[in-house]
């Protein structure tokens, strides 16, 4: 499994790529806004990476799901912090809410 969410989050970065060489100024401005969004504020960057967690479970986006815990296992959110905010995901989700945060917790476990 560890393959798999690390071959998915190269896949996604290689098809943002793309997306930035078709449309630099627009994605250019969304990349900024990620940046922004998720660095350290009054909130560190690792809690603001696991809301977005909770809110790519929510919507239930695969990609967004390994990309932001991917994030947030880098700024140092352990497994546990990760479990409590897919709780919080899965009240807020009901049961769709708690398949993608079983999605969540096995990308967890499969990034390096």
């Amino acid at each position: 499994m560890a393959a798999a969410g690390a071959e998915q989050l190269r896949e996604m970065n290689a098809h943002l790529v793309a997306l930035s060489n078709a449309t630099p100024q627009v994605f250019g401005a969304f990349h900024n806004l990620l940046t922004v969004s998720s660095k350290d504020g009054v909130l560190p960057a690792k809690i603001r990476e696991l809301v977005a967690v909770a809110v790519a479970v929510h919507q239930g986006s695969a990609d967004c799901i390994v990309f932001h815990v991917s994030n947030a296992k880098k700024g140092g959110a352990s497994r546990d912090e990760l479990g409590e905010i897919l709780g919080v995901s899965i009240e807020m989700g009901g049961g769709p809410g708690a398949v993608y945060a079983s999605k969540a917790l096995a990308a967890f476990d499969a990034l390096p």
